[in-house]
C-alpha cells in the first residue's frame, strides 16, 4: 500500500495529537483528528471576555523545554516573559524574590526580602548549577521520593519551603504537600533555570492553533465524539463506524476501550478565577504567592503586566485555587475577594469568570522523561499518546505524540516489508 492510502486516525485533538499529525505529515501520511470539542487545544485553551484573554487555568510555556523548542515558532507566539521570580505575600507586606543571576534588578529585593536565610540562597545557586549539569535521563533515573522531603534533604530551611517552594511548586503540580516525585521537581526546576516562563501574547491557546495551522495534509473532524475502538473500527456517538488500519489515542482511553488492560487516569483539579481591577499591587511581571496558613489562594498573576493582543483599559488578575473545600461558586468566590483584601490589599476587583477544571493533570507514579515508540503500542492497530503517558507537561505531551507516531511508522514499515 503506498502511504496516502492508510487510514491513520488520532482521537483527540490537543497538543499531543496534533504533534502526532505533524510527525505523520512529515512522514508522507495524511491522518484524520477526531475531536469530541468544537476547538483543538485540550487543556490549553483560551477564551476572550470582556475583553480580555482567559487562559483555562494558569498555564505558562517554559522556553527550556525540548520539545518546545523542536515544534513551536517562539517568535511567531511573540513570548512574554515572566521575570525569573515570584512576590510574597507575608504579614501584610510584598518581598520580592528571584534570580539575580538571570535579572539583575532582582538581586538586592531578593537579598534583603528577608525570606529564607544566607544559607538558602546558597543552596539555591548550587541546586541550579547542580541541575544545570544533569542531565534528563540520569533526572528521571534517580529514586524516587516526595519533593518535599527532597527539599529537606538538600538542607532548605523550613522558612524557605513554607514561603517559597511550597506556594510556588504548589501551583504547578496542583497539590499543596509537595507530595509530586521528586524527579518532576528536578525537571522543572531545571527547565526554569535554564529558560524563561512566558505565554504567548494571544493566550496559551495560539500553541495548539499554531501547531494546527502548520498541519497540511490532516483532516480534522470536530464535534464528533468517539464511544468505543475496538481492532480496526472506531464507533461513533452516532452509530456510525470508521474504519482505521492505525489508531493513536490521545485522550483518555479507559473509557473509549474498557475490555483492554488500560487503566483509568486519576486527576488533579483546580479552580482559576479572573477579576478585573484598576491597578496593579504587583508591578513587576512577576507570580504573587500567599503563603499565610489555611488560605485558599494559591497564587495570583496580572495577566496584563505581560504584552497580550487583546487589551482592556482596566487590569487582568488570576487567581489560582487548589484545594477548594466544596463551597458553591458564590461562596468561593467572596473568600477570595476576603483573602485578596486581607493578604494582597486588593479590593478594587470585579469578578469576571471561574473556571473549574477538574482533569487540569494527570496523578503520576514512576515518572518518566520519553518513551520508545515500541512502547507506546497498546495492539498491533492501537496506540497510546498523551502526557498521562510520561509526566504532567506541555513537555512530555509532545514527546508522547511524537513517539506514538514513530510507533505506528514503524508498524507500516512492517506491514509493507
Amino acid at each position: 500500500m503506498n502511504k496516502e492510502d492508510f487510514k491513520i486516525h488520532i482521537i483527540g485533538a490537543g497538543v499531543s495529537g496534533l504533534i502526532a499529525a505533524r510527525v505523520l505529515e512529515d512522514n508522507g501520511y495524511s491522518p484524520v483528528i477526531i475531536e469530541a470539542t468544537e476547538r483543538a487545544g485540550g487543556r490549553v485553551k483560551t477564551d476572550i471576555v470582556n475583553g480580555f484573554q482567559l487562559d483555562h487555568g494558569f498555564q505558562v510555556l517554559l522556553t527550556a523545554y525540548p520539545a518546545a523548542q523542536k515544534y513551536l515558532d517562539f517568535d511567531a507566539l511573540e513570548l512574554q516573559q515572566f521575570l525569573p521570580g515570584a512576590s510574597i505575600f507575608k504579614n501584610g507586606k510584598q518581598k520580592i524574590i528571584g534570580d539575580p543571576l538571570k535579572d539583575l534588578s532582582l538581586l538586592f529585593s531578593t537579598l534583603f526580602s528577608g525570606i529564607g536565610n544566607a544559607g538558602d540562597k546558597l543552596k539555591i545557586l548550587k541546586l541550579n548549577s547542580y541541575l544545570k549539569k544533569k542531565s534528563m535521563s540520569a533526572i528521571f533515573s534517580e529514586k524516587e521520593q516526595t519533593t518535599l522531603s527532597y527539599l529537606q534533604d538538600v538542607g532548605f530551611s523550613n522558612e524557605m519551603i513554607t514561603d517559597f517552594f511550597k506556594p510556588f511548586f504548589s501551583g504547578i503540580f496542583l497539590e499543596t504537600q509537595l507530595d509530586t516525585s521528586s524527579r518532576m521537581f528536578e525537571f522543572v526546576y531545571k527547565m526554569f533555570g535554564e529558560g524563561y516562563a512566558t505565554l504567548p501574547k494571544a493566550g496559551i491557546e495560539a500553541i495548539p492553533k499554531q501547531l494546527l495551522q502548520n498541519l497540511k495534509n490532516t483532516t480534522l473532524k470536530l464535534n464528533t465524539k468517539v464511544t468505543s475502538i475496538k481492532g480496526g473500527e472506531i464507533t461513533l456517538e452516532d452509530n456510525s463506524i470508521l474504519e482505521s488500519h492505525f489508531t493513536i489515542i490521545a485522550t483518555d482511553a479507559s473509557n473509549l476501550m474498557p475490555d483492554s488492560n488500560t487503566t483509568s487516569v486519576e486527576w488533579k483539579s483546580c479552580d482559576t478565577l479572573y477579576f478585573e481591577t484598576e491597578s496593579r499591587v504587583i508591578k513587576k511581571q512577576l507570580i504573587g504567592l500567599v503563603p499565610e496558613k489555611d488560605t485558599l489562594i494559591n497564587n495570583i498573576f496580572y495577566h496584563t503586566s505581560l504584552e497580550t493582543k487583546i487589551r482592556s483599559n482596566n487590569e487582568l488578575l488570576s487567581v489560582t485555587v487548589i484545594d477548594q473545600p466544596n463551597l458553591s461558586d458564590e461562596a468561593l468566590i467572596d473568600r477570595v475577594k476576603i483573602e485578596l483584601r486581607a493578604h494582597c490589599g486588593i479590593d478594587d476587583c470585579a469578578f469576571i469568570k471561574q473556571y473549574k477544571i477538574p482533569m487540569a493533570l494527570p496523578k503520576l507514579m514512576d515518572l518518566k522523561y520519553e518513551v520508545l515508540p515500541v512502547k507506546t503500542r497498546l495492539t498491533a492497530r492501537l496506540f497510546l499518546a498523551g502526557d498521562t503517558q510520561l509526566n504532567g507537561s506541555l513537555n512530555a505531551a509532545m514527546i508522547s505524540g511524537e513517539r506514538a507516531a514513530l510507533g505506528v511508522i514503524e508498524e507500516v514499515s512492517k506491514t509493507n516489508s
